[in-house]
């Protein structure tokens, strides 16, 4: 069977402005790893409806999974539950269970009506648990709605695992080496013609004026990424280049 894909839709002015500096990304991107899901796509999109509803609704066809990070807060500009029950279809209801998740974290009084939005959600969904700062996301039908905050985002990730049916974990292996792209391109397409089931990618660095490359190595199955590693570190010797033990290895 093919492997379970995702996408990820990180909403936000701020993000798109640089203001903030998007954390998720890299987080979803290696659980998915781990859970044997392939991360196929992420967009970065603007706290507006029609951007919201589009995406939402394209992506939801074509990947297994989508995950949305941002805009679910007690502001004005927190519009994403209330969009993506637009982009199902479904009215955006005040969930009781939600409403009690608030009760149980903010003391007597202090529970008012701009952070009982958060407890607006899509008629429906699935809540999903909030275990830092008790205002939960949402499930629904392939759409997980996720905060922005990474530690809450982090947190509430984890209490969705059990919902994803992923595939073999995604295994990954590194080559650095001083040998540049230009010098070894010819050799590398070989290798990864050799190896079809092993992603073969290739990211320049330069440090203290030295040019090399790290060669990322992707699959699921161990002794095929061993195999290919072991032809790219063949392939750097013979084109005269050192390969960084771990211990020596360059950052970008």
């Amino acid at each position: 069977m093919p492997a379970p894909t995702a996408c990820v839709l990180i909403i936000g002015n701020e993000i798109l402005s640089g203001r903030t500096q998007d954390a998720n990304l890299g987080y979803i991107g290696r659980r998915c790893d781990a859970l044997g899901i392939r991360l196929m796509e992420a967009r970065v999109i603007a706290d507006a409806e029609p951007a919201i509803i589009a995406h939402v609704n394209e992506c939801r066809a074509l990947f297994t999974y989508v995950f949305t990070t941002g805009g679910i807060g007690p502001t004005h500009d927190d519009i994403t539950s209330a969009t993506v029950a637009k982009a199902f279809g479904v009215a955006l209801c005040r969930n009781a269970d939600a409403v009690a998740a608030l009760d149980r974290y903010y003391e007597p009084g202090m529970l008012n009506d701009a952070r009982l939005r958060m407890a607006d959600i899509p008629a429906g969904a699935r809540l999903i648990d909030n275990p830092v700062s008790g205002a939960p996301g949402f499930q629904l039908q392939n759409v997980f709605v996720l905060p922005g905050v990474p530690l809450i985002m982090q947190a509430m990730f984890e209490g969705i695992v059990d919902r994803l049916a992923g595939g073999p974990e995604i295994l990954t292996a590194t080559v650095i080496t001083d040998v540049l792209e230009g010098a070894m391109a010819r050799e590398l397409g070989v290798i990864q013609d050799q190896f079809p089931d092993v992603s073969i990618g290739s990211y320049p660095w330069f440090r203290h004026g030295t040019l090399g490359v790290n060669l990322v190595l992707r699959g699921t199955v161990a002794d095929r990424i061993a195999r290919a590693r072991g032809a790219i570190e063949k392939m750097v010797a013979g084109l005269g280049g050192k390969v960084f033990p771990a211990a020596e290895r360059p950052s970008q």
